[in-house]
Formats: C-alpha cells, structure tokens, sequence
C-alpha cells in the first residue's frame, strides 16, 4: 500500500499546487489554444514520468523508430492497466490526445488537463454524441495532434493475449484523417497495478511500438477488418516481447482476416 500512497499523494499534491497553472493554460486557450497545447503536454509528461517513479516502475520502450517525426499519427494499443496511459503518456513524443470514456469528463481538474491536451470523451451509449467525438478526434488528427485509442473499450483481463475484440469503428479516425496507424503492445501494465489490486507493486513494463501501415494500402478484404488487422499485429508484438511462438487469435487469421 505504501506505493499507492506515495502515489497518489505526489499526483493530487502536484495537480493541486498547478492550479493556479491550469487556469493560466485554460485563459490562453482562449487566444492561443496551440501554445496551451503544447505547455500542457510538457506538464503532463513530468507527471506521468513522476508517476513512474514513484511507483518504482521501469518502463522498457522499443520502436520509437518507428514513429513517423512528419505528420501526426493514430495509435492503437492493447489496454490491461491504467499504466498503459501513464507510460503511453510519459514517452510518446509530440502532441498527444486519448480517446477517453465520456465519464471522466466529470472528474474536475483532471478533465480540464485533458481537454487542453485535445483528449476527446467518447459516449459509446449516445451513437450520435459518440460519432461527435470521433469526427473531435479526426479534426486533431488533421490539426497536426496525434490521437490514442484502445478500440477494446474497457481492460482487459487474464493474460496479455487475452484481449477483447477490437471494435472496428475506432480506425474511423485514421481512415477519414487518411493518418498512418501505429500499433502499440503494452506487457507487464497490469502486473503493476490491476493484478493485485489496490496494490502498486515496482516492476517492468514493455512499451513497443510497431511500424505504421495506412488503412489505404490494405488489400480490400482487410480494409474491411482493419481493426482485426491491426490486434493481430499488436498479439505478433506481444508474442515477440514475451519470447513466445505467434499463434493468431481465435478465428482470425495472420493478416486479420476471418478464418
């Protein structure tokens, strides 16, 4: 418990003494939403990073390479723990906004972070405020503001490969910004938190990021199950991190396609 404490006593004391912060970056959001942006990514970065720290967490990040430096990119990555989001947050370089549940828009302070770094609050019960924050994500994207999302929805749970059906409407985004997708594979996340929960237990974390495709250049059948096509990529890079033989997802076959 000591870690959780340690914690969660650096970040509400950090966010509270940035109040005053938060409030100038929101004032010259009115005028200069760009410079918001970007200052308020350099903050979040130091917090994420803290927050890492102070739970004794070793991230191990592979592929940054891979990333391309020119125009702003969808990533899309497994989704185990809330440290998938800290670590994402702490080492992508550039802009960065997340697709998020519409429920943390109520939580104060920490929404308001959010939507200066373009983070949008995706409402999957409402199709229409749903469809709404999607074409939010795809202006960012347009904008030059890279954008996040786990296309599972919710954790998942068991083993990294145990991950939930990516749903195809989360690569909207990349297919009408006409940006390159970047997959993401996040190993050893839940182990630091989510597995024995309210525990935080020191530990490594792999962060890897895959080479980008665009969803344009897919053949057409697979165009058609892109977000297959992209999960199955992200299990390849599970497996080649964890030292094991790939096998594809049920039903799925190598390239994503139905089997």
């Amino acid at each position: 418990m000591f870690r959780l404490i340690h914690v969660g006593v650096y970040v509400v004391g950090y966010l509270l003494l940035k109040l005053g912060k938060l409030k100038t970056l929101m004032k010259t959001a009115e005028t200069d939403p760009r410079k918001a942006e970007e200052e308020s990514q350099i903050f979040v970065k130091q917090v994420m990073t803290g927050i890492l720290k102070a739970a004794g967490v070793q991230v191990h990040v592979t592929g940054l390479e891979n990333i391309p430096k020119d125009t702003a990119v969808l990533y899309v990555g497994n989704h185990r723990s809330y440290f998938d989001v800290i670590s994402g947050y702490a080492y992508v370089p550039g802009r960065l906004g997340f697709v998020a549940k519409e429920e943390i828009r109520k939580v104060p302070v920490l929404a308001e972070w959010m939507k200066l770094l373009r983070c949008v609050f995706l409402n999957r019960s409402n199709p229409r405020e749903g469809l709404k924050a999607i074409l939010e994500a795809i202006g960012n994207v347009r904008n030059g503001t890279s954008m996040w999302i786990f296309p599972e929805g919710t954790r998942s749970t068991g083993s990294e490969l145990d991950m939930l059906p990516f749903r195809e409407g989360s690569m909207k985004i990349a297919e009408k910004a006409k940006c390159p997708v970047v997959p993401v594979a996040f190993t050893g996340t839940a182990e630091v938190f989510e597995k024995h929960f309210p525990r935080i237990t020191a530990g490594e974390i792999t962060l890897h990021f895959g080479e980008p495709f665009s969803i344009a250049d897919l053949p057409d059948d697979q165009r058609k199950t892109s977000a297959a096509y992209v999960q199955n990529r992200i299990r390849e890079m599970i497996c080649e991190d964890l030292g094991i033989p790939y096998q594809p997802a049920a039903g799925i076959g190598e390239n994503g396609k139905e089997s």
